[in-house]
Parts: structure tokens; C-alpha cells; sequence
């Protein structure tokens, strides 16, 4: 399926990845399905545990979903922790929210010790509370986020306006998020990540044998000790989604603005759903994304032009002194489950085959995570808090 279209930014700041032509193993400690970014984070995970990997992607490396990744990378979710508190407890949210914090350190160490650059940068963020009646509720989520030590603060709209050029009634800003070319991190982690990889091979089945798994691809059969479906938004090699939905969203990059931009270059984002966000690029232009729709395929042509309006025009009201001119936009599908988590662990009945689905706002964050959840799966370990995002938790994947 196509999950893109339109004119993609982060394809141009970076040439493609050469990836030598190799003839694969008949076996392997590990075969991962789908090079971007969950499965980039996994390869490099396990091999630098010494195990023996494969790569399989139907396409090109970063050619899916990751070429559409805005690339803002942030601890706190979709779902504020006051009300993932009250949708599966306290312990558990704040749990989560521990973990996610866990793997945007993660993420920065790792970032650091890559070969490339990856144009990592790391941000604040302001989280502003869309409309006077969204308030209380950001309170109440500050309140729980201070209880729990995360670092915070509450901006009322005197505070915010010292910090940002528009006005709003409150904000949170929360801190050790930041942002990233996803490309160029892909590619940076399979460029460092010594493994096999075979690209433009599409895999049409796996079974789950006594002692291995078989994998059935348009290049030939392999085995492996272990499989990882990395395959994000596109449609399971085995079974069906269950518990998610597959939506579309919007994305308008701009010129580069002759001015300078905003106090720290916070990631912005709003408590409305769907939510605008906005963050910038090292070249001074506006990533703007939002308006998102209920519809599984990527948007026509004039659907994203028509969009790309509305998005700069949102971008405008909050900034009126900057000159806002598209440069690229393109519409995407993305992934979101039906409780706001992702999907991470071992098939309830295919075993040795492991899902690694990220789907939602955080889905970066959510590879990292995953990515380590399963290197310990793969040890034999349970890894803290796989309760929380098991795939039998509402039936994720059959």
C-alpha cells in the first residue's frame, strides 16, 4: 500500500543509503521485516548484543513511513498521564511515562555515539491549552506530572507570553524532548549497525516452526531463531490489526525564515484532537503538521494543497510576524491503537515471532523502547512494564 504523497522534505537533505547487494544466509539469529525506524532501532540494538541479523524491507531503507516522520521526539504522549491514569491506573500510567522518559535518554545517548549527523537537537516543549474550558484539565496533568518528579512547568498566560510570541491561557513546558531528521537517523543507525540487509524484497508469510521461524519472501525462504515485524502502518505479514486504526494526516514545511525564531525553538503542540504541532528545522524553516482524518489512505494532490492552506493559516495566527511560504507538503497514513498505546511483545500464539507496532504521536519513542523491550524478550527476560503494551491487551494483532 502506498503511505505517502505529495512532496516529502526529509528525502532531499540526504542521499540515499547504498546498501551493498549481499546473497542472505539460509539462517540467522534474528530477521527483522521492515527497515525504518522501529526496525533501524532494532538491528542496531541486537547487534550490538552480538546477534547475527537480517533486514528485509520491500522497498528502500527509510522509503516508508519514516520519510514522512516529523521528527519531534517527546516523553510525553497523545494521552495526557491524568487521564492514561485514569484509564489504567495510576502505577501504570506514570510507569509508561517513566519508560518513555527512559527512552528519550535513549534516544539522545544513542544520537550522540552514531558516526553521521542526524541533526539532532534537544528541545523543549510547550504543550498550550487550546481553549479556556482545556485548562483545568492541563492543571490536573501538571499537578500528577509534578507528583511523580517529571521535570515541568506550569506557564499561565502571562508566563507564556514572556516565553513565546502569541498568547494562550496556559501551557505546560516539559523538557529532555527534542528533534531529529528521521532519515538521516535511520540511515545513521543502519550505516553503524553491521548486519545483512536486503532491500526491494517483500515477505509473503512466516511460520513458527519448533525450533525456529521460516520466512517466506520474494527472494527465497530463511530461517531464524527469532522474527521482528517492524512493519508499522502497512498491513500485517501475518494476521490482522485488531485494536487499531490506520489514519491520514498533514504536514506543510516552509521556506526558511529570515528571522529569528521562538525562545529555545520549543516543540509546540496543542491539547485539542486532532492536535497542531510545530517544530523547526537547523535551517530555520516551520514543520507544521496536523489536521488529522479518519480516512486510511494518503490524501490526493488537492486534498493536500487544500490542507497545506489551513495549516500555514493556523501557523500564521500564532505567528503574524513571520513570512510563511510553503516550500513542501505531502499527506501521510500513521497508525493510532484504540488506547492510545503501542504494540510491543511476543504473538499471543506465533512463537519466536515478536510485533514491534509504535502507533501514535510518539511512534520514535515507542521504537526505542520497543527496541530494548524485545532485545530482553529475545534474552529470555521480561522487560519492565511489557504488561502495559502486550499485544493481547486488546487483541492488537491475531
Amino acid at each position: 500500500m502506498n503511505l505517502t504523497n505529495g512532496h516529502l522534505f526529509w528525502p532531499t537533505t540526504t542521499a540515499p543509503l547504498t546498501v551493498p547487494k549481499i546473497k542472505p544466509k539460509a539462517h540467522y539469529d534474528v530477521i527483522i521485516i521492515g527497515a525504518g525506524m522501529s526496525g533501524a532501532l532494532c538491528a542496531y540494538e541486537l547487534t550490538k548484543q552480538g546477534y547475527d541479523v537480517l533486514s528485509i524491507d520491500k522497498r528502500h531503507i527509510a522509503e516508508g513511513s519514516t520519510s514522512a516522520n516529523t521528527g519531534l521526539l517527546q516523553y510525553s504522549n497523545d494521552i495526557m498521564l491524568v487521564d492514561l491514569a485514569e484509564q489504567i491506573g495510576e502505577e501504570d500510567a506514570v510507569l509508561f511515562y517513566r519508560l518513555c522518559e527512559q527512552a528519550m535518554q535513549d534516544l539522545t545517548t544513542l544520537a550522540t555515539s552514531l558516526s553521521r549527523n542526524t541533526d539532532y537537537i534537544e528541545r523543549p516543549s510547550i504543550y498550550y491549552a487550546s481553549t479556556a474550558e482545556d485548562v483545568p484539565r492541563l492543571q490536573k496533568n501538571y499537578t500528577l506530572l509534578k507528583k511523580h518528579g517529571f521535570e515541568v512547568a506550569y506557564l499561565d498566560r502571562q508566563a507564556l507570553a514572556n516565553e513565546m510570541p502569541f498568547e494562550k491561557e496556559a501551557a505546560l513546558k516539559t523538557y529532555g524532548d527534542a528533534e531529529v531528521n528521521p532519515v538521516k537517523f535511520v540511515q545513521a543507525l543502519f550505516s553503524d549497525a553491521k548486519h545483512d540487509i536486503v532491500e526491494e524484497c517483500e515477505v509473503t508469510a512466516t511460520y513458527s516452526e519448533e525450533t525456529q521461524v521460516r520466512v517466506e519472501t520474494s527472494k527465497g525462504t530463511f530461517h531464524a531463531k527469532h522474527v521482528i515485524h517492524t512493519t508499522g502502518y502497512e498491513t500485517p505479514v501475518v494476521g490482522k490489526r485488531i485494536g487499531a486504526a490506520i489514519h491520514r494526516s498533514y504536514v506543510v514545511v516552509t521556506e526558511p525564515i529570515n528571522e529569528q525564531l521562538w525562545q529555545d525553538e520549543a516543540l509546540i503542540w496543542e491539547t485539542a484532537h486532532p492536535y497542531l504541532y510545530i517544530r523547526t528545522t537547523v535551517d530555520n524553516r516551520l514543520i507544521i503538521g496536523g489536521l488529522d482524518e479518519d480516512i486510511a489512505v494518503p490524501p490526493t494532490d488537492k486534498a493536500i494543497q487544500q490542507h497545506a492552506e489551513k495549516l500555514l493559516k493556523e501557523a500564521r495566527e500564532l505567528f503574524p510576524s513571520y513570512d510563511l511560504k510553503a516550500a513542501y507538503a505531502y499527506g501521510a497514513t500513521f497508525g493510532e491503537s484504540y488506547d492510545n498505546l503501542p504494540f510491543i511483545g511476543e504473538h499471543p500464539t506465533k512463537k519466536r515471532q515478536y510485533y514491534l507496532l509504535g502507533y501514535g504521536g510518539n511512534g520514535t519513542v515507542y521504537s526505542m523502547m520497543g527496541a530494548k523491550m524485545i532485545t530482553s524478550f529475545i534474552k529470555g527476560k521480561e522487560p519492565v512494564g511489557a504488561h502495559i503494551v502486550r499485544l493481547s491487551r486488546t487483541n492488537g494483532v491475531r
